[in-house]
């Protein structure tokens, strides 16, 4: 039945690997030209708050595909940019659509939102989460063969929003999360906190970038300067610069180690080049899966 997806934890370990499994049965029917009609005649609004390009793509593509249609806007083309309440905004949307995604600053708004709304609700990404994003880095690293509960995945830089997100998926699967962030720069402690109390994870955090990568199957990393921080952003690359993932901090991790980005990289800031174009990188692959396991999302939420 239709649902909102507004954090990971709204997902459980069964959510994700049937979300992972129809994944691959979409791509293979998307291979074989079949035509997938599981939105149709559903209408899909997306209030983006912030600048997208995968996100924004991806869900618009999936949504056609499925056989719905999408109404992008912003703020700015919206009564919600003068003033109008999220909460009458959500009444009226509702009225007229089928589901909303939305991609917003301050998580308290989508939450409002979906407290307000008659139909379910998607986080294209929020301060505190970035659901979509790491359900879909879940399907990249299943597909590269990794086991999902036994591997260690390894965070390197701002304990952000896709720090937090993973945390979350570590707590609900069960895998190894090793995060390494500047000190002050920690992931939500909130966060942690409802991760560590499903007591699945094995969750560490430190401000020691060698140490976390040691025996890693996985690093990743994000951009420092995270849209509406720019201001912070000379103070803040000179703190994270032995946080970079580079060719030598990769050389601590098992030899193999797959390397990912959820993109738009800073080349020579949080990454190097030589490893974001590396052969251990998959940073492309995994953008190319948010297509596929958008429309997952996108059923699981909206389709009747």
């Amino acid at each position: 039945m239709p649902r909102s997806l507004l954090s990971i934890f709204d997902l459980d370990k069964k959510d994700i690997e049937k979300l992972i499994n129809r994944s691959f049965k979409l791509r293979t029917l998307k291979k074989s030209g079949k035509s997938i009609n599981t939105l149709k005649r559903k209408s899909v609004g997306m209030i983006f708050e912030k600048l997208s390009t995968r996100t924004r793509i991806s869900f618009e593509v999936g949504i056609n595909e499925l056989g719905g249609q999408a109404l992008y806007t912003n703020p700015a083309d919206m009564q919600l940019g003068r003033g109008e309440t999220i909460a009458d905004t959500a009444r009226v949307m509702s009225s007229y659509l089928d589901g909303v995604i939305i991609r917003t600053y301050d998580h308290e708004r989508i939450i409002e939102f979906e407290r307000n709304a008659t139909v379910p609700i998607i986080n294209a990404l929020t301060n505190i989460e970035h659901p979509c994003q790491i359900i879909s880095d879940l399907f990249t690293l299943k597909d590269k063969g990794l086991d999902l509960e036994r591997m260690k995945l390894a965070y390197i830089g701002d304990g952000n929003n896709v720090a937090n997100t993973l945390i979350g998926a570590a707590g609900i699967m069960g895998f190894q999360i090793s995060v390494s962030t500047p000190k002050g720069f920690e992931p939500d402690k909130n966060v942690l906190k409802e991760a560590k109390n499903l007591k699945n994870g094995k969750i560490q955090i430190s401000n020691n970038p060698k140490q976390a990568v040691k025996n890693a199957d996985v690093l990743y990393t994000d951009v420092w300067i995270s849209m509406g921080q720019e201001n912070d952003s000379r103070k803040k690359e000179q703190i994270f610069k032995p946080y970079q993932i580079n060719r030598a901090l990769l050389s601590k991790a098992r030899p193999k180690a797959l390397v990912m980005h959820c993109l738009p990289a800073h080349r020579g800031k949080e990454i190097s080049d030589e490893v974001v174009d590396g052969p251990n990188s998959i940073v492309f692959e995994q953008a190319a899966n948010r297509l596929i396991v958008g429309k997952a999302i996108l059923e699981m939420c909206f389709s009747d």
